[in-house]
């Protein structure tokens, strides 16, 4: 079963490595596409580019953690201190990429519509929720990790000289 998993774990990782380097054509082609019509600016085509570029880093990342967190490393044990580096990371890439989404939109919308702000606004604030709440899991589980390091320090040990007596 171990196997399966991770089998299914890599080709998830794979497609979405694959879903966001289309992404990136997608973007590419369709700002080729804006600058050579008249219609659009090549400021918009720029603006639509970099949400594809930001969309496409942030899926990216997730197949990323994904290949690392379940495909390489499987079922080995991880302490408190690693899971919360490993997730911390991968929320860090999330909220940066809100922040640069909502950046994106809100000066695509400003050039457009002030009134239509309010999505922007939204994701703005979605951003920063999430970020309180990445602040607010550091604490909690800094709390948590400070309680349960000792152990798992005496479990890292153990597992060291068990392989290197084998």
């Amino acid at each position: 079963m171990t196997y399966l998993t991770r089998a299914v774990f890599a080709f998830a990782s794979l497609l979405l490595l694959l879903s966001a380097s289309a992404l990136i054509g997608f973007g590419l082609m369709d700002a080729i596409h804006t600058i050579r019509s008249p219609d659009k600016s090549g400021a918009d085509a720029a603006l639509d580019m970099l949400g594809y570029v930001i969309v496409a880093i942030a899926v990216f990342d997730v197949a990323k953690y994904i290949f690392e967190d379940e495909v390489r490393r499987g079922n080995e044990r991880r302490s408190a201190a690693e899971a919360r580096r490993s997730l911390t990371k991968f929320l860090s890439t999330i909220v940066i990429a809100l922040f640069l989404e909502a950046l994106v939109v809100v000066f695509k919308t400003a050039r457009q519509d002030v009134a239509l702000l309010i999505y922007p606004t939204a994701l703005l604030i979605a951003a920063v929720l999430v970020l309180v709440g990445l602040g607010v899991f550091q604490r909690l589980s800094a709390t948590v990790e400070e309680k349960v390091g000792d152990d798992d320090d005496a479990e890292e040990r153990k597992d060291k000289v068990k392989r290197k007596s084998a």
